[in-house]
């Protein structure tokens, strides 16, 4: 049944391969297991239900939490000529009761439902006489009393379960703790061993956290970085979304507020503007963004200090959903806490606890000087593999300046091991430097040696400490109150084994970071051509009433615009084109393209019609940059590798990148025969990748100021990506 998925997801989608965790969960769904998917926003989690509901015969119902992301999702299977409709207050009476009608007749295969619709008798009667093969739950992380949103209209959907008894539950969701995800499992009744949590990391986001210093400066600065791009700026409060709002359109921004207060016309005006690019911009509260499936957004501001990590990564998650880079920036000041920590004052006893625990977590995360992917998915009960990512403001900052804190790391350890491993950072530190608190009496924590023995540092410096050695792995926190207890590596450090470099500032303020380009993609494409076909997509896009997004990805654009498909079979090969989509535009896209190179023949001396993507290989055939990465690792050289398959240098090259970026380590010493430029050259060479990054070569030629050539680049990008392995 996989090869069936297989050909669905080309046929269909568009897409040659599954990403992720797609595969095995597209199966265990088909074998009937009922599953939970936790995969990142973008990681493709709707084909894990659209897919078998084609298999499937009969309805699949998919639970949905937003209104606008139902009529997202029904209009994009539209223009893949899926049968999908929709229940919701939206509809007019007879829309609805076509809907309806559609489903007695069982001309659908998918129906997206809200859980208060779902739970009503009229429509669970509808499936009485109808088979439903599957229940998809999309966000189902609303489903926990733990998570931040909370439904209880979800909790409920555990008894719309017993009355689809012969239906496979999958339930999905991009934000979920170990906790929420073992929540959602109790609720549905599901076995552990059908739980499939992808990695949380989003590889083509951008990271970075600055101080918040002249707010208002700083966003008019980022945002000009985006000309003509997509972007959202979350604001805490409504008042903030409207100043903000109002300022930007005064200063020519393409924007438009988005906040609970506004009227629900003004509201949906203003998403539909967003969502076909009516608008570039988007100023909102936390209320903005989960019923957006935009693939084109470029960019992420937070204006304001989320309240948690679970927001945080879910509204970056919204950025970058086509697989290209985007940039995901935090201005972060410490009032900010002080404005959470008000609010959190007002809540029950509780909540009080576990809306703190979530903003430590917050906070930690934007003071953290390691890479920020570690903290992140350390939330989320991931261990990030490296420890640099290339891709956030701590990692492209390069070297800082480290000193011993080994002592005041021994007498942290130590105090958190004299009081019991029971307690958090703030007692912790009260007993260090000598509080006579009455919680360190009542413990009887004065009577330890370790009381005052941290007075010479102050209580930020130990915060600070405290924090580090969280992020080292020297101490674990207990995620319901909070107590710090030792690991193995803590007693490495208490036993004068392992030293403990670190910062022990007396401001922990964030230092302010050069600004860093966003980047082009690793794959060179005109963007020339580029813009013409988006001006295209907009056109049609705005003729069939549907966001540009809908008709095609600026991914599956950016492809047209690198490989230049001017047949069927080439257009097939470009990634989101399946055949109801090559049917319908790609004679349209396909002309642009022609004229396009017959004005423009030659580009780097190559003519346009060898850059067409080659066929994709059969199941048993090996596809060629493969069989040109092992064969160079096995010895042979570029030069002989470009001979034996009749191609250029540059394109082995290409291959041989393409080989190491699916996970393949490459031999460095047939490299430098290749290199044909000055010692010194190299060397600034090498410095400014490591600097930027190795994804794109745009910004390094740039940085280098032209005087190192694009097929150097390459070989040197080559070079510095294989001595890292």
């Amino acid at each position: 049944m996989i090869e069936h998925a297989r050909n669905i997801l080309k046929s269909v989608f568009g897409y040659d391969d599954f990403i992720s965790l797609q595969r095995e969960v597209i199966a265990n769904v088909l074998h009937g297991k009922d599953t939970l998917a936790v995969m990142p926003t973008g990681g493709g989690k709707s084909l894990c239900y659209q897919i078998p509901a084609l298999i499937f015969e009969g309805l699949t119902i998919v639970v949905s939490p937003l209104i606008s992301l139902m009529k997202d999702q029904v209009e994009q299977l539209a223009e893949l000529e899926v049968p999908a409709v929709l229940l919701n207050s939206s509809l007019s009476s007879e829309a609805y009761r076509a809907n309806v009608e559609r489903i007695r007749r069982r001309e659908a295969k998918l129906l997206y439902v809200a859980p208060e619709t779902l739970l009503k008798q009229n429509v669970l009667a509808l499936f009485e006489t109808i088979p439903v093969p599957c229940l998809a739950i999309d966000e189902a992380h609303c489903i926990s009393e733990w998570g931040p949103d909370f439904r209880p209209e979800y909790r409920q959907l555990a008894e719309i379960r017993a009355r689809l008894p012969d239906a496979v539950c999958v339930a999905l969701t991009a934000t979920a703790t170990p906790r929420v995800r073992e929540d959602i499992r109790t609720c549905l009744g599901f076995d552990d061993l059908n739980q499939f949590v992808a990695s949380f990391n989003r590889e083509n986001l951008l990271i970075r956290v600055i101080p918040k210093e002249d707010p208002l400066r700083q966003t008019v600065a980022f945002l000009n970085k985006f000309p003509n791009e997509s972007g959202i700026i979350y604001c805490a409060t409504r008042r903030q979304v409207d100043n903000l709002s109002a300022e930007l359109q005064s200063k020519g921004f393409s924007v438009g507020p988005y906040h609970a207060g506004l009227s629900e016309t003004d509201r949906n005006r203003n998403q539909e503007q967003f969502a076909r690019d009516g608008i570039r911009i988007v100023v909102a509260t936390i209320a903005f963004g989960m019923g957006i499936n935009k693939s084109n957004i470029r960019f992420v501001l937070h204006y304001d200090l989320p309240k948690n990590l679970e927001n945080y990564y879910q509204e970056i998650g919204r950025a970058g959903r086509d697989g290209m880079r985007a940039e995901c920036l935090l201005l972060f000041s410490y009032a900010d806490i002080q404005k959470i920590r008000s609010f959190i004052t007002k809540r029950e006893e509780l909540e009080k606890r576990a809306a703190n625990l979530r903003l430590n977590a917050m906070v930690q995360f934007a003071e953290s000087d390691v890479c920020r992917r570690i903290p992140l998915l350390n939330y989320f009960g991931e261990q990030f593999p490296d420890e640099t990512c290339d891709l956030c403001d701590n990692c492209l900052a390069g070297e800082r300046e480290w000193i011993d804190v080994t002592i005041p790391a021994q007498k942290f350890l130590s105090c958190v091991k004299r009081t019991g491993e029971c307690f958090g950072a703030t007692h912790i530190i009260d007993v260090l430097r000598g509080s006579r608190a009455e919680k360190v009496l009542r413990h009887r924590h004065h009577e330890l040696s370790t009381h005052g023995i941290g007075r010479e540092y102050s209580t930020k410096q130990w915060q600070q400490l405290a924090r580090q050695l969280l992020h080292k792995g020297h101490m674990a926190q207990d995620s319901d109150f909070g107590g710090l207890s030792l690991t193995a590596k803590a007693w490495e450090v208490l036993s004068g084994k392992q030293a403990v470099l670190g910062r022990l500032d007396e401001s922990n303020e964030p230092e302010s970071l050069p600004e860093k380009a966003a980047g082009d993609e690793s794959f060179h494409y005109d963007q020339q051509l580029f813009e013409m076909l988006r001006q295209k997509r907009k056109e049609l896009a705005d003729a069939a009433g549907v966001p540009p997004y809908v008709i095609f990805s600026d991914r599956s654009l950016a492809e047209m615009a690198a490989y230049l498909p001017q047949s069927n079979e080439s257009m097939l090969a470009i990634h989101g084109v399946g055949r109801a989509k090559l049917e319908k535009y790609g004679p349209i896209f396909s002309t642009i393209i022609e004229d396009y190179c017959r004005e423009h023949p030659e580009e780097n001396g190559t003519p346009c019609p060898e850059r067409r993507r080659p066929r994709s290989p059969g199941p048993n055939q090996k596809r060629r940059h493969i069989i040109i990465g092992e064969a160079y690792n096995s010895g042979e050289s570029v030069a002989s590798l470009a001979g034996k398959f009749n191609v250029k240098q540059g394109t082995v090259l290409d291959n041989l990148l393409e080989y190491f970026r699916e996970g393949h380590p490459l031999r460095p010493e047939g490299l430098p025969v290749l290199i044909n430029v000055s010692d010194q050259q190299r060397t600034r060479a090498m410095n400014t990748f490591k600097e930027l990054g190795a994804d794109f070569l745009r910004p390094v030629f740039a940085a280098l100021n032209g005087e190192i050539g694009y097929e150097d680049l390459k070989i040197l990008r080559l070079y510095h990506v294989s001595r890292r392995i």
